[in-house]
């Protein structure tokens, strides 16, 4: 079907005249008459007659000229459909994400977002560093958001640096070692509160200890999440081994203290993974860009 001529059939029916499609169109009126009349020829049917000065449709032109309507629009609603998506104000962007920036950190990065491209689709998966990878790797999921120790990454994956966080020990303000600096011999005869077996910053805190040739932390208490953790540890018993990010607040509130291990240093590194030499969709790199600005912002508080 010649779609060109469908379009001048509609045109001129809309308007009423083939006089007022030529001037909308800048083409001949001969040239509009030829091409619907060879149009009628292919569909064999006849869609328009004369009416006065002007022309009407024919029962056959008007359900046409209504299925017209109906492509017509389709054909609008794809071309802005292409042009938001060309901009990244619609899409789908999946998102893999460890613990740590899941919980603390993507939630504001998401509001911010969405303020701007709310119909932009995002889906979350919470997961370990290794599975965030992996899901990136395995190309479900776009961007994988990684907080956890330093590593080398695969040689497929493009990771960026965003900021590093410090690992604290912290207690209750009533404990004998709250804002003091003591030896991390001492700190580890304190029994910890924890999440359970699996949490990166728990199995940093063992192997500081076999670094050190120290004996095992007695995890006297395990959660399945960080806010368990540290508010049985505001309630008054043992201590945690925990990133800032997860504490901050609570330390600055007075509901917790920080304890300063002599001679002890760990970071967190909070990192976009992507894979490499691959580009982002328009609405996946938008995402990053608001990352990275609201990143910058909060850093530069």
């Amino acid at each position: 079907m010649n779609l060109h001529a469908l379009r001048l059939f509609y045109q001129t029916a809309s308007l009423g005249s083939v006089t007022r499609a030529s001037e909308k169109l800048s083409i001949s009126q001969p040239a509009i008459t030829a091409q619907i009349k060879k149009f009628e020829q292919e569909l064999s049917l006849v869609l328009l007659r004369r009416e006065g000065r002007g022309i009407a449709l024919t029962e056959a032109g008007q359900e046409v000229y209504r299925l017209a309507h109906r492509l017509f629009a389709a054909e609008r609603r794809i071309e802005q459909f292409a042009e938001q998506y060309k901009h990244g104000a619609v899409g789908s962007v999946a998102i893999a994400a460890t613990y740590l920036p899941a919980h603390f950190l993507l939630p504001g990065w998401i509001a911010a977002f969405k303020q701007r491209y709310e119909q932009a689709e995002l889906s979350i998966t919470t997961t370990h560093s290794g599975g965030a990878l992996r899901r990136l790797l395995d190309l479900q999921a776009d961007i994988a958001l990684y907080g956890g120790s330093p590593e080398q990454y695969s040689d497929e994956i493009e990771a960026e640096e965003l900021f590093r966080d410090e690992l604290w020990f912290v207690v209750a303000p009533a404990h004998p070692y709250a804002n003091r600096s003591v030896s991390l011999t001492d700190m580890m005869r304190e029994p910890f509160v924890m999440r359970a077996e699996g949490s990166s910053t728990r199995e940093r805190l063992f192997a500081l200890c076999r670094t050190h040739g120290l004996p095992a932390p007695r995890v006297a208490l395990q959660f399945s999440g960080l806010h368990e953790a540290t508010r049985a540890v505001i309630a008054g018993y043992g201590a945690n081994f925990v990133s800032s990010l997860v504490v901050r607040d609570d330390v600055e509130r007075g509901w917790l203290c920080r304890v300063h291990v002599e001679g002890f240093s760990l970071e967190n590194v909070i990192a976009i993974c992507t894979r490499r030499d691959e580009a982002l969709s328009p609405a996946a790199a938008n995402l990053l860009q608001v990352i990275r600005e609201v990143n910058r912002i909060k850093h530069d508080e």
